[in-house]
């Protein structure tokens, strides 16, 4: 048991053929940062995350990444959870990165991106 983490895109009109971007294993503050964007969209600032689809837009993936980079003073929140793990920030940085490349290359290609975790 833990947490899940996986980004998939798809074409607009076929989310039954989603591929997979990227899979986490335990990376609690990406989990607490997708979280907090999801709370802030669907307007329910104590709503649980778990299981939901979280759609990323361009300007998403700006913050995320100035987030993974600690650039202006951003950075992932620290999160915690009974399945979450340890932080791991410094151990998926690489993969974060590559991640949102690859998520700007879906996008530009005119294909869905989202984020959803399981715990």
């Amino acid at each position: 048991m833990g947490l899940d983490q996986w980004a998939k895109a798809h074409k607009p009109d076929n989310d039954e053929d989603a591929r997979e971007l990227a899979y986490w294993r335990k990376h609690p503050n990406l989990e607490g940062w997708m979280a907090n964007l999801w709370r802030s969209r669907e307007d329910c600032p104590g709503g649980v995350f778990n299981c939901e689809r979280l759609y990323l837009l361009e300007d998403d993936l700006n913050a995320l990444e100035n987030a993974v980079l600690r650039a202006g003073g951003e950075c992932l929140p620290e999160t915690s959870g009974f399945f979450f793990g340890e932080s791991s920030d410094e151990y998926y940085k690489e993969k974060d990165l590559q991640f949102i490349a690859s998520a700007r290359d879906a996008l530009a290609a005119g294909d869905k991106v989202y984020y959803s975790s399981w715990w």
